[in-house]
């Protein structure tokens, strides 16, 4: 397995560094604290990652915090957990960016890097960052599936992908895109959906584990020891 690799290296940079949308830098610097990262936050994860984690948009006190993807909140750390139950991560919980944590065969980041007023982006900036997605996807050349996390996650990847008419979102729903990546949905690890049962932890862990199926991933098939 690759610890790392100079091009998605060189495209964290390039993500980092972007001042596309306004409205975006402006609204991760206003609620940045000491410390804060407050740059757009690149993805995060093995470079020969057949399972891309995507989520919405980055969280303002949690990647926009810490600078890594799904880190630093209740969501992060409900996601992890699953991942580490699914063999595709080798701890259970997404502290900060020095934690300690790898992920195998899975990379993880949200379709709109920066964290937007109210979690909500406009069409153009969302289209703006999803740029970043193709660069992404090209970049890890073993990629089969990508995980949606939410109603709009999917949309997003949808529209990313092509797809005419989209289809419908659900939890479990699947739709192959004409080069072949497999797009599957999942509820969103909110604590809101978390809380009322709308998602629960056999609800992640059945998509997930779908998820290594469908990716080609046997379910034993992990070095995480090797990794960590």
């Amino acid at each position: 397995m690759r610890t790392t690799d100079p091009g998605l290296a060189r495209l964290s940079l390039q993500i980092a560094d972007c001042t596309a949308c306004p409205r975006l830098v402006a609204a991760r610097e206003a609620v940045a604290g000491p410390g804060y990262w407050a740059r757009p936050v690149p993805g995060f994860g093995d470079p020969d990652a057949r399972i891309h984690v995507l989520g919405l948009a980055t969280a303002p006190h949690g990647g926009n915090r810490h600078g890594r993807a799904f880190t630093g909140n209740r969501s992060a750390d409900t996601l992890v957990a699953a991942l580490h139950r699914a063999g595709l991560a080798n701890q259970p919980s997404s502290r900060h960016a020095r934690d300690g944590l790898h992920l195998h065969r899975a990379w993880m980041a949200s379709a709109v890097r920066c964290p937007p007023p109210e979690h909500r982006p406009t069409r153009a900036e969302r289209d703006a960052c999803l740029a970043w997605l193709t660069a992404e996807v090209a970049a890890l050349r073993e990629l089969r599936v990508i995980v949606c996390l939410g109603r709009t996650a999917w949309e997003a990847a949808c529209d990313w992908a092509g797809a005419h008419p989209r289809p419908r979102f659900g939890h479990g729903a699947e739709h192959r895109t004409d080069g072949g990546l497999l797009l599957l949905g999942c509820y969103h690890p909110s604590p809101q959906n978390t809380h009322s049962g709308r998602l629960t932890p056999a609800m992640l862990d059945d998509v997930l584990l779908r998820a290594r199926d469908r990716a080609g991933l046997d379910p034993l098939d992990t070095d995480l020891e090797e990794s960590a």
